[in-house]
């Protein structure tokens, strides 16, 4: 009975042993292969980073930028009219605000009346001019003549055939003939110094009233706001019967196919960074279902910080170096994209710039060979302006000409 629990426990041990064997080899076998594949994925990460990865530089520290067109009046009045509101589309030229235009009709009917009156006043310079000449010449006949009878005279005083004082009232009649021509040169003279090498139009008074006429003409139809941009209104603070003055800021019009990225990128990450390259942008509002394309335009000349209104001071000896950020700017390249998935400006975007392309570069080289942004509103108005002035000379000269 004793000795078979002594044969039991002697073998115990040894049936452990054998059990546990398997299980440490299988162990060992996970753990060189987790190892294996920890060097593998090590090495695969290594090489693709090497050969792609590193050619990539990413930031969700991106905003879309745009212009933010001021509407802002050139004259003083008082607003009668608001032609739209917040969010509004509106095209280039159309009405936004008008001012109360009383005043400026009154000032632009005297500056109209004025004109006319110096153009009618300028005639009569050229009337003058001429009416001297025609005196100049008949005087000059009177000359001739009086001076062809004193010589008769002459011949005949010497013969004894007319007495003495007949030939001095010859004389006499010979130079009051001459001192009337030259006081009519004279006059002649001085009528042509205010009209010489000028036509009616080119006229010294004339251009100045113009240009008074031209100021009132401005004002006036300054009295009318127009859009200078197609786009989309937003920050109105006008109100009706407001007093507004130049240069307040009544509304603003936002261009929205004419925005940009900003991206402010680490000062680290701008090594391999240049103009032209490609650019995948995502915009948090549409997640991951719409990816822009764009391409950098300009790397910022200097950091945001540098250029903020109390840049920071590091001349201290507590100093703890911070990375600086640099803005890039990023334009879109598919305005078809804008249009189907439209941003605002300020919304937040993350960009990724794709550096395979080493050929551009890091600054611009030479200046934009054209306007960034441009309107021909204003220029139409001094267009208009001029024709007034062309038919207000017009109708206020005898033939219908300017000369």
């Amino acid at each position: 009975m004793s000795s078979q629990p002594a044969a039991e426990s002697s073998d115990s041990p040894t049936d452990k042993v054998a059990a546990s064997t398997p299980r440490k080899s299988s162990r060992g076998l996970l753990l060189r292969l987790l190892g294996v594949v920890v060097v593998l994925a090590t090495i695969g990460w290594g090489l693709w980073y090497f050969f792609d990865g590193r050619w990539y530089e990413s930031t969700d520290d991106a905003y879309v930028g745009g212009n933010v067109v001021q509407i802002t009046p050139q004259i003083a009045g008082t607003v009668i009219s608001i032609g739209a509101d917040d969010g509004d589309l509106v095209k280039k030229g159309d009405v936004l605000v008008k001012l109360d235009q009383a005043n400026a009709d009154v000032a632009l009917a005297e500056a109209k009346a004025n004109l006319a009156n110096t153009v009618r006043k300028v005639r009569g310079l050229y009337s003058n001019v001429n009416g001297a000449r025609a005196l100049v010449a008949a005087r000059k006949v009177a000359v001739t003549r009086a001076r062809a009878d004193y010589q008769r005279r002459v011949a005949l005083a010497k013969s004894g055939a007319i007495s003495a004082e007949e030939l001095a009232h010859a004389a006499d009649t010979l130079t009051t003939a001459e001192s009337a021509l030259t006081t009519g040169q004279q006059q002649l003279e001085t009528g042509k110094v205010l009209v010489d090498d000028t036509v009616v139009a080119s006229h010294p008074d004339v251009q100045a009233a113009a240009a008074r006429l031209r100021a009132a003409y401005l004002n006036d139809i300054r009295t009318t706001l127009l859009a200078p941009v197609s786009g989309y209104v937003a920050m109105r603070s006008v109100q009706l019967g407001q007093s507004v003055t130049p240069g307040s800021a009544l509304m603003a019009v936002v261009p929205l196919q004419q925005v940009w990225v900003d991206a402010n990128f680490k000062e680290t990450q701008l090594t391999d960074m240049r103009i032209g390259q490609p650019v995948q942008i995502d915009s948090d509002v549409y997640g991951g279902a719409v990816t822009y394309k764009g391409k950098i335009v300009s790397l910022g000349v200097g950091t945001g910080s540098a250029f903020s209104l109390l840049p920071a001071q590091n001349a201290t000896g507590n100093w703890i170096k911070i990375v600086q950020r640099i803005p890039v700017r990023v334009v879109f390249t598919d305005p078809a994209q804008l249009r189907k998935h439209p941003l605002r400006i300020g919304m937040s975007l993350n960009v990724s710039v794709n550096l395979h392309d080493q050929k551009g570069l890091m600054l611009a080289q030479k200046p934009p060979s054209k306007p960034v942004l441009s309107t021909d509103v204003y220029r139409r108005q001094a267009a208009r302006a001029d024709q007034l002035i062309e038919q207000t000379i017009h109708a206020n000269m005898a033939s219908g000409k300017s000369r």
